[in-house]
């Protein structure tokens, strides 16, 4: 090399030293910005999960879906009849439910028994009957459950803690 070349070279590495990444810190740089940007993303959609599960509030399962399969089979288990339901009211929220139904013979379609509400509750992936005798009974409101008054809902919802307030219907009078 010449002395103007080996100079002008010298002058080059001086003018851009540092202001070009080498090839591996470009590497590591473009690995840098993928991961935040992967993180970004992942935050951003949990954010918007959970903003739409606070949103979403109670809803009604539709026919053949398979929440709504799943609460009616939980009222099935221990009945050796099998029977199916007539769904008057069903409404579930963040792990409860609230299902008003009579049971019907699956052959004949009639009603085999009285049926009326029922709550429930997602434990462990599975749906529990809870047992509404132990809500304390209202002497001013003889229906109890089977109108679900605002009394009945609030000692319900002293009962079993969690369960929220939109999923009951309401009442007729």
């Amino acid at each position: 090399m010449t002395s103007t070349t080996a100079r002008s070279s010298k002058v080059n590495d001086r003018n851009y030293a540092g202001l070009c990444p080498k090839p591996s810190e470009v590497s590591q740089l473009m690995k840098h910005i993928i991961l935040f940007l992967a993180f970004a993303g992942l935050f951003a959609a949990a954010g918007a999960s959970a903003a739409a599960l606070q949103t979403t509030g109670a809803h009604m399962p539709a026919e053949g879906s398979a929440e709504r399969r799943a609460i009616l089979d939980a009222l099935r288990a221990g009945d050796s009849g099998m029977p199916i339901y007539q769904v008057h009211f069903i409404r579930v929220h963040n792990g409860w439910a609230w299902v008003d139904t009579t049971p019907l013979d699956p052959k004949t379609k009639r009603a085999t028994a009285e049926g009326g509400p029922n709550l429930l509750h997602l434990v462990s992936g599975k749906w529990q009957v809870m047992d509404l005798s132990q809500v304390p009974e209202d002497p001013n409101d003889p229906l109890g459950p089977e109108d679900a008054s605002p009394t009945f809902v609030r000692n319900l919802r002293k009962t079993f803690k969690g369960c929220p307030a939109d999923i009951f219907p309401k009442p007729s009078h």
